[in-house]
């Protein structure tokens, strides 16, 4: 086996979130690892991908979903990193956060209801979670997810992306078309703009979870192409 796909979760989740689809990878022979974001700033979730990047084997195709798709932007420039995957999230520019592109189009149902606590973390209420965040879920899911979420802290919303990786690596985005938490429209539009082949599925903001198999597929497409087998 040749290189590993390094998966990178967004807020208010952990590396679990990719459990559905690490095995399907797993089963066609593919070397994977997820990081543990500590969801305290762009720079420290960088930092957590790149120790977990320069542990693998090259090259390496980084997957990430929602901020996760910020985290993979900077931190796919490492020399070991082939490729970009982003899943229901925003690509970024230089100079650019992710409130600026969210800001782009109206709010979402799911951001608007957001709880900020003392300490300047995020957290999503249990039904957001469950009509917003992972609307497409079972109950007792997203139930889970609410329960084991990690907060978010507010400071990453604006920190800004230096040099986008996407620039000089090869690219592709899962749109996720019933997304709640970031428009489909500025998903599109951002991984258009970027040169990234987009593929779409009809899911909420999770599309790991509910559709795992597609989202395997996808991942294997691109994995294929930069050399990992």
């Amino acid at each position: 086996m040749a290189g590993t796909v390094v998966f990178v979760h967004g807020a208010w989740a952990d590396g679990s979130c990719w459990n559905e689809v690490i095995p399907i990878l797993h089963e066609q022979g593919l070397n994977v690892m997820s990081v543990q974001n500590p969801l305290l700033s762009l720079a420290d979730d960088v930092a957590a991908a790149d120790r977990t990047i320069v542990a693998q084997e090259a090259p390496v195709l980084l997957v990430g979903h929602s901020w996760g798709g910020m985290v993979i932007t900077e931190a796919g420039v490492h020399e070991k990193v082939a490729g970009l995957v982003s899943v229901a999230t925003v690509v970024a520019d230089a100079g650019e956060s992710i409130a600026d592109l969210v800001k782009s189009d109206q709010p979402m149902p799911g951001t608007v209801n957001l709880v900020l606590d003392a300490s300047g973390f995020f957290t999503l209420p249990a039904d957001v979670v469950a009509n917003h965040f992972a609307q497409d879920l079972p109950a007792e899911e997203s139930y889970l997810i609410a329960v084991t979420q990690g907060p978010f802290a507010a400071r990453c919303f604006d920190e800004a992306i230096s040099t986008p990786a996407w620039r000089s690596k090869p690219s592709w985005a899962i749109v996720a078309t019933e997304d709640h938490m970031i428009s489909p429209q500025v998903q599109r539009s951002t991984a258009e703009r970027a040169g990234s082949k987009v593929i779409e599925l009809s899911a909420s903001h999770v599309p790991m979870l509910s559709k795992p198999a597609e989202v395997a597929a996808a991942i294997l497409e691109a994995a294929r192409e930069v050399g990992i087998s």
